[in-house]
């Protein structure tokens, strides 16, 4: 998630509003690692990313830019010389998600393992919402939920 969060820092997640309302676009989630991220056997891997799709969305990747429903994703959060690749998953191809499908991205497009590599992660697989840092303490507060102008 680098920039906007970097490796030492220490996050509060909420692992209670899910159970009273779903995961929105922008909501920077915790989740374990699906297999196909192949992590270490025993090594009980959660990864933290931005959800950049919902069920029933359509998302594509396509010369470096990031397509929900049709329209371009303006990514405020993102700095303007971050490129968004394709992956493994996504190459040549409009993503649909199922009814209990999100799409995640980490905003460190260039080495980020996420939906792109791997496809989308499932409800049960999501630990909680990551909403406040309190380390580094230059950095103490609450996270930016993404907002988006489509």
């Amino acid at each position: 998630m680098d920039p906007f969060l970097k490796d030492k820092d220490y996050v509060l997640t909420d692992k209670i509003s899910y159970r009273t309302r779903t995961p929105e676009r922008g909501d920077i989630v915790v989740f374990h690692a699906p297999d196909a991220a192949n992590c270490p056997s025993g090594a009980g891997c959660d990864y933290i990313k931005r959800i950049i799709g919902t069920p029933g969305d359509s998302v594509e990747i396509r010369d470096n830019t990031v397509i929900v429903n049709g329209e371009v994703l303006t990514e405020s959060y993102l700095s303007p010389d971050v490129e968004t690749l394709v992956g493994a998953f996504t190459r040549d191809r409009v993503i649909e998600l199922g009814e209990r499908e999100y799409f995640v991205m980490g905003d460190n497009r260039m080495h980020s393992s996420d939906s792109r590599a791997w496809g989308p992660i499932q409800p049960e697989m999501i630990v909680g919402r990551a909403f406040f840092r309190y380390w580094p303490l230059s950095l103490f507060g609450k996270l930016e939920h993404g907002s988006y102008s489509n």
